[in-house]
């Protein structure tokens, strides 16, 4: 527990105004003093009391698609504290009791629920430092999808995970849901005894848990690190393992399993990769769970066992540039995390900077070339879209969750590769491996990053300071003019067939065979969104874009053929997205469809309906408001 206190010298994440009887837990950490650590998202109060501990004892119940049981919550409170604020979502939520360390009942309020981010739960303490609250989520909890056995892969047994980033986990867990207030914690779950329970943390009684009564059995899980609350994670199913190397392994329904070894079999050498470049890797084992197809993300970097979609298996590991990112995420996000959404960038444009390193350091510079060229690509249409270079939400540090499409990681990885181009790359390594070191286990904030790397780094060069352009890059909008593009030779030779079926050649002069998904998607994402049903079909029928098996290319397709109301195409989309869950993937295609007016808002309610119990609550949240569908 040496780390935990280290985090709990940042306890005044927060400048929040302290009752007149309550004094600061711990004197602030500087770089957490400034306006920019104040979390809109949550009700806590941690400078006045705060969680450092959550122990869950919960039971799956598929029936009644709730967890039902206890958070037993360790308190660290200022003196003079009465009462520790918590996050709920008191819709799904039901609370029975609230209990000290001594089983003393301890007064409680629900306040009003805000639509954005739910409730707060306000505990008298009465001086407890511990506290236990028995409690049931619900069939509505934002962070839990409870899949029947036809949603699955193998059709046969039920399924449930959960998705807590940003601040879902407050629907299924009362604690302090905040990524600045890092806990530890540990677990108990029960769950139907032909089923696999896996999480975050440390497994500690095996594959096969304990048996438990009513055929039901165990599985008891810890997190001895103080990980911010949305990185709990938790998923049961008809799940088997396979080891694809002595630090790493993938669980994954049986019929799925040898395939997704296969894809992530390069794990290990990522693994080396990363720590020769920003230093250990300190959580243990690094497993990968690759979940039914609604996951609603591509991957997610749950601690000791990330979390993955099965989209990315083509079976030509050309998406495992997933894997290196989520990896990656166990440096940047994970051991130094934002202290609030507004600055997700440096979680995810760290993360995708320190990911293409990795895929540089694994398959060679053409090919992390090609997926930074792809991801400039990205960038500039994310901008376009987002109303130009002077729009607010081009900004990286703005208002929580109001960043242009994947700006965060866009532009925040484009601004690394800009100061690493301005001082070379190994002062940029050593910088960047000291200041995972600097700040391990803890939260940060833009302008602590930004204090620190003047600090560490440019050391009051004021030449260097004026090219790099650091305010600028961000707190203001658009993408300022030094920032590097690095381009691709494998794109190129993309460009130069692109070009011949934009002048009007033969789509059969194309030659994809080989193609990587980033070709595939360099292509189909180049092609003038005006094309006459002929061109569409000689596309289609060519290079067999309705019937491929590569998510990517099928989504890519769609909002093509949607672009052009061509009707063909839309049995193909119709599968896709009822068979797909992942929100970066079918997101653009709703939105398409809703853009078409008269035409396509009809069809995307339609094909949502269909789809709609197929998708993560996240996803469904999401597309409901795009189509106009109600919640």
């Amino acid at each position: 527990m040496r780390i935990l206190s280290t985090a709990l010298a940042a306890v005044s994440l927060m400048a929040l105004a302290a009752p007149a009887d309550a004094q600061k837990i711990t004197k602030p950490a500087p770089i957490l003093t400034t306006p920019e650590a104040r979390d809109v998202w949550t009700h806590a109060r941690p400078e006045i009391a705060r969680v450092t501990h959550v122990s869950l004892d919960l039971t799956a119940d598929f029936a009644a698609q709730t967890m039902r049981g206890t958070a037993t919550l360790d308190v660290l409170a200022a003196k003079g504290a009465k009462e520790v604020v918590l996050d709920i979502d008191d819709l799904p939520m039901s609370i029975t009791a609230v209990t000290d360390e001594r089983g003393r009942k301890l007064p409680f309020a629900i306040g009003k629920r805000d639509a954005e981010i739910g409730s707060a739960l306000t505990v008298q303490l009465n001086g407890a430092k511990r506290i236990t609250i028995a409690y049931a989520s619900g069939a509505g909890a934002s962070a839990m999808q409870w899949l029947a056995p036809a949603l699955t892969a193998g059709k046969k047994k039920p399924y449930l995970f959960s998705q807590g980033q940003p601040i879902n986990n407050r629907s299924w867990i009362p604690t302090q849901d905040s990524p600045g207030i890092r806990q530890t914690w540990d677990a108990k779950i029960t769950v139907p005894a032909d089923l696999v329970a896996v999480m975050s943390g440390e497994r500690l009684d095996g594959a096969k848990g304990v048996p438990a009564a009513n055929g039901m059995r165990s599985f008891r899980f810890r997190m001895d690190k103080p990980v911010p609350p949305y990185l709990i994670a938790l998923a049961v199913g008809d799940l088997a393992f396979k080891a694809t190397g002595p630090r790493s392994g993938v669980w994954a329904e049986p019929g799925q399993l040898d395939a997704a070894a296969h894809e992530v079999g390069d794990v290990e050498k990522m693994i080396d990769a990363a720590q020769a470049l920003y230093g250990p890797y300190r959580w243990g084992r690094y497993d990968m769970l690759v979940l039914p197809p609604s996951f609603p993300f591509g991957g997610m970097e749950n601690p000791t066992l990330t979390f993955l979609t099965p989209t990315i298996i083509t079976g030509d590991r050309s998406n495992t540039d997933v894997v290196a990112h989520e990896l990656a995420h166990s440096w940047s996000g994970n051991l130094v995390t934002n202290a609030t959404w507004s600055d997700n960038w440096l979680n995810e444009g760290f993360t995708t900077y320190f990911e293409n390193r990795i895929m540089e350091a694994v398959y060679g510079a053409e090919r992390a070339a090609m997926y930074a060229d792809l991801d400039w690509d990205g960038l500039v249409k994310d901008i376009e879209e987002a109303g130009g270079e002077a729009a607010p939400t081009t900004r990286l540090h703005g208002d929580p969750g109001a960043t242009a499409g994947q700006l965060d990681y866009f532009k925040g990885s484009t601004f690394l590769r800009t100061i690493e181009r301005a001082v070379g790359r190994p002062a940029f390594d050593a910088y960047l491996r000291s200041y995972f070191d600097r700040h391990a286990f803890q939260p940060q904030t833009s302008a602590g990053f930004l204090a620190d790397i003047r600090k560490n780094l440019i050391k009051g060069d004021k030449a260097l300071e004026a090219k790099l352009q650091l305010d600028r890059w961000t707190y203001q909008p658009g993408l300022p003019e030094n920032a590097v593009h690095v381009t691709s030779a494998t794109l190129t030779q993309v460009d130069a067939q692109l070009a011949a079926v934009k002048a009007g050649g033969p789509v059969s002069a194309v030659k994809p065979q080989g193609w990587a998904t980033q070709q595939w998607l360099r292509f189909l994402n180049g092609l003038p969104r005006q094309q006459t049903p002929a061109r569409l079909k000689e596309l289609d029928e060519t290079l067999g874009l309705s019937a491929s098996s590569n998510a990517y290319v099928r989504s890519a397709w769609a909002e093509l053929a949607i672009a052009n109301r061509y009707d063909p195409a839309l049995p193909s989309i119709r599968a896709f997205v009822t068979s797909v869950g992942r929100g970066l993937l079918i997101r653009p295609v709703y939105e398409g469809l809703a853009k078409q007016g008269d035409w396509g808002k009809p069809i995307a309610k339609r094909f949502f309906e269909e789809a709609r119990a197929g998708y993560h609550p996240v996803t469904a949240a999401q597309v409901a408001k795009i189509v106009g569908a109600g919640s």
